[in-house]
């Protein structure tokens, strides 16, 4: 049990630390971009399929799952640089265009 005691809070001083916070506030969409929809879509096939592929004991097809993940993965990035991405000018573009931030 903690000693509350004066004695106790005299010898012990309580610290207190600096809170670092963003310099501004993160996006609101909250990653609700094509790019993010279309890795997790491809993502999400990709394992269903290896997900199969292990019930089905298909070694092939497990690989093939594995692949279609990675390339899920590689697809969002691209979609990413190109401005389908959190922050993105297409992004931005398709926001404005429906009147939001």
């Amino acid at each position: 049990m903690a000693d509350n005691t004066l004695a106790h809070r005299a010898q012990n001083p309580t610290t207190t630390e600096a809170v670092h916070l963003p310099p501004t506030a993160p996006p609101t969409n909250h990653g609700h971009t094509v790019a993010a929809w279309t890795t997790t879509w491809v993502v999400v096939g990709g394992a269903l399929v290896a997900a199969l592929a292990m019930v089905f004991a298909q070694v092939w097809l497990f690989w093939v799952g594995l692949a279609v993940c990675v390339l899920g993965l590689v697809i969002g990035k691209v979609l990413q640089v190109v401005g389908y991405g959190q922050g993105g000018a297409q992004t931005l573009a398709r926001q404005k265009a429906r009147g939001g931030h």
